[in-house]
């Protein structure tokens, strides 16, 4: 899909059934966790459609791994040209450092360009990754940077050791186990961020051999192994894009049964929207969303089990729809309210007061040109369209197929309009 792709969206009432697809947040890290072993891999409910997912794939197949994508499961296979350096002149994406985590503890040294993603915090190219160096040195690599590469290396095996966390990080968080699985002796990894991803990431390594062990969000256990065995697994699916269809069914007053809903990994988000009008049913692997109001929300994002920073621009179409001032306060990435000067030029009003937007909502919203600044910002833009008057045009659309599969064809599947325009 090109860059220059826009999404043209009409006001809709969203109903009927729809298939959640495999986490994108989650597939990344065990498509990087299969640089980990020789062995044939075998993912489930791949969602082959996500940009970044077959962003990764291409880095697999340019180090000498054979990628077959056959439905909704990839089968990974190695060659024997093998490589540990990622030369790569496309797009990047954030899992670059992962895959830099599992190539120096499986190969001794690796690299690979620096890394990219959606620019909604500091450092080089829009978030830090000084927590995956400081995590690496800790574990006996030299890290350092040349051009746009980032290069690690050490003499022997990375060695397991105690790594404390400033913050709850997930991708460092992930980074230190996936280093650990390999490295020699135990690795301990204090402040860990414990969420579904991160645990699905956990299942998938002990499927190969690894051993790991959770201790809530205290520690993380990873006593290292010589070598990984090839596994079959299934990717949980995608929270995010769940939580999507539920606000689409509740602001334009439809009726979505969302299946392979993930209802125990949304328990916080669900009972703010249930106290602020959602009507919601739970069925036996899916969540009925049907005739509901929209009243304020007040929320501020944290750590799961709490409200996930990816979520918050989504939960502020809920708040532009509800009839008063809604609050939302991101304390994982502050600041990040750049959708809602997007969200201006439909009409909504809106201020900042220090690290806290209030949205005035209830007014009508209205068609206009907007653009996607990341990838949960042009999904709020969509959802905002449906309940706007006359057309939304969305430009740099493709960052939503960063993270979604099948996004247009899904809403219309709905009964909603959405046309991609090259």
């Amino acid at each position: 899909m090109s860059e220059k792709v826009t999404l043209q969206i009409q006001p809709s009432r969203l109903s009927g059934d729809v298939m959640v697809s495999g986490a994108k947040n989650s597939v990344l890290k065990l498509l990087a966790a299969s640089l980990l072993t020789s062995d044939t891999v075998i993912i489930q409910n791949y969602p082959k459609g996500i940009l970044d997912a077959q962003v990764h794939v291409g880095m697999l197949e340019r180090l000498g791994k054979e990628c077959e994508v056959k439905n909704d499961q990839i089968k990974i296979r190695e060659t024997d040209r093998i490589e540990n350096i990622l030369t790569w002149e496309n797009r990047s994406i954030r899992n670059t450092l992962l895959i830099l985590g599992a190539l120096v503890t499986r190969f001794g040294s690796g690299s690979v360009p620096f890394p990219g993603g959606c620019d909604i915090g500091k450092g080089k190219n829009g978030r830090p990754y000084d927590l995956h160096i400081m995590l690496l040195e800790k574990m006996g690599a030299k890290v350092w940077e040349e051009k746009d590469m980032l290069y690690a290396e050490t003499k022997n095996r990375l060695r397991g050791t105690d790594i404390h966390l400033p913050i709850r990080s997930t991708g460092a968080t992930e980074n230190a186990i996936i280093a650990g699985t390999l490295a020699e002796g135990r690795t301990r990894i204090w402040n860990p961020h414990i969420r579904p991803e991160i645990l699905d990431l956990v299942d998938f390594l002990n499927s190969m051999g690894s051993e790991i062990t959770v201790y809530g969000q205290e520690h993380i256990e990873v006593q290292g192994k010589e070598h990984l065995c090839g596994t079959t697994h299934r990717v949980i699916p995608d929270n995010i894009e769940a939580l999507t269809w539920l606000i689409g069914g509740a602001i334009t007053q439809g009726e979505i049964e969302i299946h392979d809903f993930p209802y125990e990994h949304l328990e916080v988000p669900l009972a703010f929207l249930r106290e602020s009008g959602v009507r919601m049913f739970r069925g036996q692997t899916s969540l009925v969303v049907r005739g509901s109001s929209c009243y304020p929300l007040e929320i501020s994002t944290g750590p799961y089990p709490g409200i996930n920073s990816d979520m918050q621009p989504i939960l502020a179409v809920f708040g532009a729809k509800a009839k008063g001032v809604s609050k939302y306060i991101d304390l994982r990435f502050p600041g990040r309210y750049g959708y809602a000067e997007e969200l201006k030029k439909m009409g909504l009003k809106f201020e900042i007061e220090g690290n806290m937007l209030k949205l005035y909502g209830g007014s009508k919203l209205r068609g206009a040109t907007v653009r996607a600044l990341d990838l949960r910002a042009g999904v709020a833009l969509s959802l905002a369209g449906f309940i706007a008057e006359g057309e939304t045009t969305i430009t740099d659309a493709w960052q939503i197929v960063r993270g979604y599969e099948n996004f247009a064809e899904k809403i219309n599947s709905l009964g909603g309009n959405a046309t991609w325009i090259e």
